[in-house]
Formats: structure tokens, C-alpha cells, sequence
């Protein structure tokens, strides 16, 4: 069946997407950047360069990195950070079950045996 990937484009430069939410979603779980990015399969680096990304487009924190301690550091969604993953999600949604209809004809053109 077919399905939809969205991106939203906030500004000239700014975008986000399913990978930056999915990241975010596994920054929230893992309370750690290195950590969802790993398993995203993706250097620390990276996975803060698209952190950083957010947080500038955003003029705010998406995402908070708390410093060491005993157990070492970490990471943690701030609230609009959680409200982004809730949005953009929400957005996802609408837009799948505003399409369904035609992805389901388009879906029946595939499957439909050629004319001979």
C-alpha cells in the first residue's frame, strides 16, 4: 500500500521531517543523543548537528543536554520539543487519512493487470 513521507518546510532553511522526529522520539526514550543516534545508525556528530538544526530554527531548545555527574550526562526533550514529535505527528495523520482515498487508487492501478 502506498504511503506518504512528509516534510515540513518552516522556513527558507528550515525543515523538519520524519528522520529528525524520529530521533527526537528516540532522544525522549534513550535519554541520550549518542545513544538514539546510534540507533539510528548515525555518528554523534551528526545526530547533534540535526539537534542543533532544531534548536536554532526553533530560536529554542528542542532538545536540552544535561551535563555529567555520578551516572554521566545525558539529553532530555524540553516541552517543545515533545509538542514538535506531537505535531508533526498530528500533521502525518491528517495528511495520511486526507489521501487515503487516492492512495488507494493508485494503489489499484498498480495491481491492475495491463491491458493486452
Amino acid at each position: 500500500m502506498p504511503s506518504l513521507s512528509l516534510r515540513i518546510q518552516l522556513d527558507p532553511e528550515g525543515r523538519v521531517g520524519p528522520g529528525k522526529i524520529e530521533l527526537l522520539e528516540k532522544i525522549g526514550a534513550l535519554g541520550s543523543i549518542s545513544a538514539a543516534g546510534r540507533a539510528m545508525e548515525m555518528s554523534y556528530r551528526r545526530a547533534w548537528e540535526l539537534v542543533d538544526e532544531l534548536n536554532t530554527l526553533f530560536g529554542k531548545p528542542v532538545v536540552e543536554r544535561q551535563t555529567g555527574g555520578r551516572n554521566g550526562g545525558g539529553a532530555r526533550l524540553t516541552e517543545l520539543g515533545k509538542a514538535l514529535i506531537t505535531r508533526f505527528r498530528a500533521v502525518e495523520q491528517a495528511a495520511t487519512a486526507a489521501a487515503a482515498e487516492h492512495l488507494a487508487a493508485l494503489q489499484a492501478e498498480i495491481d491492475r493487470p495491463a491491458d493486452r
